[in-house]
């Protein structure tokens, strides 16, 4: 038996799976996110391990025979977060999290010099990693003073279930440190944010072993005392191993809180200026190129948030079938924007809005607005090189039917649904500790899945929806200039 464990912003996810990768039980632990100031996100890394030992005790409780015969546990989580430990292995104060836009001025700075887009392949984000240090360097320089160790949230889970300081070059690669072309960490980059080689984990493939389980933690939880900790990956990294997203021309779309188009790529082809994130892959010797928008499923939750009702009653009162383009226009910059803007600033909002203006008018709004953002993306993907012809949708909004034909009618090409079953994140994670500790190669375990239903575009409205995104697009700057 071995377990995907998935560490998220809202949660801990533990996913059992049988040595052929078949999901048997899954568990989670929930995480609350810290606002202090405006533009701030942490969370205690104290809550992470809580939630993972609620996690993995819970599984114990409920399935303790497969527990007994458990052989590894593969991490996956949330990317770009700074977790600080000292010395000793304290942690020096809360994680910064992806979300995390107060460094925008460092990460701006950081961008500016030579080299950092040349080596790492990509824009420094706000909520990448180095900047997050500059701010805390420029800030908390008591802290920064005491600074031992660097950690990405997952790492930490993955230090306190094995002791060891390690990370996978698919997280590390979203730090801004790292040489993604040459997949080792980068000591030019390191210096440009006051950092050092010694302060960086140990590097692993994400199907590499990093150590065993701690022998204390192992008779704490019941565990058997020779559970072996692979690496895992990023989240996306492993939602891709997830869903067999291995080679070139393979790809998805995910419509969770924030908003992904993946794809992999069999080579490094880097193009920073479009915004595109170019990381390293969860399996060696490939990569995988992703535009990312802040706020997809999380537009639709602001809107249930504010109106009293549910995404899904929010969704249901559309119908069945696609409507022609909305007048109302949203943008759903509610978190600022990456790709293509790479503008934490922005903000969102509605154009257009009447005094006849429902409900149900808003939903289709902001559907659209996030379908037209993904399209920004589709754009930035095609202008590095990728190819692609159909996504596999994933994500809480790939229920929505409507969602998923909006989608597939905007971005020009079918999209395949999957079967019911367990396909993120916390799978990629249990099939890489599978390869890790088996030794089977990824192509063999890391799988397609079935698929449900295929989403043609609905070829009667594609022409009106790409005029559509094309005054949406013009939108951004629009909004953009007010003061």
């Amino acid at each position: 038996m071995f377990i995907g464990l998935d560490l998220g912003t809202s949660g801990v996810r533990a996913l059992l799976v049988d040595g052929n990768g078949v999901p048997v039980h899954s568990t989670e632990a929930a995480l609350t996110v810290s606002h202090p100031h405006p533009g701030w996100s942490e969370q205690d890394p104290a809550s992470w391990i809580a939630a993972a030992r609620t996690a993995l005790g819970e599984l114990v409780r409920i399935r303790p025979q497969a527990m007994a015969r458990l052989r590894g546990i593969g991490l996956s989580g949330q990317m770009h977060g700074a977790t600080l430990l000292d010395e000793t292995g304290a942690v020096l104060r809360p994680c910064m999290l992806w979300n995390d836009t107060r460094s925008r001025e460092q990460a701006a700075d950081l961008d500016a010099q030579p080299a950092m887009r040349a080596v790492s392949g990509n824009i420094v984000f706000p909520g990448f990693t180095a900047p997050k240090l500059v701010w805390v360097a420029q800030n908390e320089p008591e802290i920064f003073e005491r600074i031992a160790t660097v950690l990405l949230p997952k790492d930490y889970l993955s230090f306190w279930l094995s002791g060891q300081l390690a990370s996978d070059m698919s997280d590390a690669a979203g730090t801004a440190w790292m040489d993604v072309g040459a997949r080792a960490w980068s000591p030019a980059l390191l210096r440009k944010s006051g950092m050092r080689a010694d302060q960086m984990p140990d590097l692993f493939e994400g199907c590499d072993v990093i150590g065993t389980l701690r022998a204390d933690l192992a008779r704490e939880l019941g565990l058997p005392d020779d559970v072996r900790i692979v690496a895992g990956g990023g989240d996306n990294a492993a939602a891709a191993c997830g869903v067999g997203a291995l080679t070139e021309g393979d790809g998805f779309v995910s419509l969770g809180t924030s908003g992904v188009l993946l794809a992999a790529r069999s080579g490094f082809a880097p193009k920073p200026e479009s915004a595109v994130h170019t990381f390293c892959h969860a399996i060696p010797d490939t990569w995988y190129q992703m535009g990312v928008i802040m706020a997809a499923a999380d537009s639709l939750n602001w809107l249930a948030g504010i109106t009293g009702s549910t995404p899904s009653d929010l969704t249901r009162e559309l119908g069945p079938d696609l409507h022609p383009p909305s007048r109302l226009r949203f943008l759903p910059y509610l978190s600022g924007e990456r790709t293509p803007h790479n503008d934490s600033d922005i903000r969102g909002g509605f154009v257009g809005l009447d005094i006849a203006t429902t409900r149900a008018d808003m939903t289709r709004a902001v559907l659209e607005g996030v379908s037209f953002a993904l399209r920004d993306n589709l754009l930035a993907l095609q202008s590095t090189g990728t190819r692609l012809t159909r996504l596999l949708a994933i994500g809480g909004g790939a229920q929505s039917r409507y969602w998923v034909e909006l989608l597939a009618t905007v971005l020009g090409m079918p999209i395949d649904l999957p079967e019911q079953g367990d396909f993120g994140a916390a799978l990629g994670a249990a099939r890489l500790a599978i390869c890790g500790v088996t030794g089977a190669a990824a192509a063999d375990v890391m799988t397609k899945p079935p698929i449900a239903r295929t989403i043609a575009p609905q070829a009667d409205l594609c022409a009106a929806y790409a005029q559509a995104h094309a005054a949406y697009a013009a939108s951004y700057r629009v909004l953009k200039a007010m003061p």
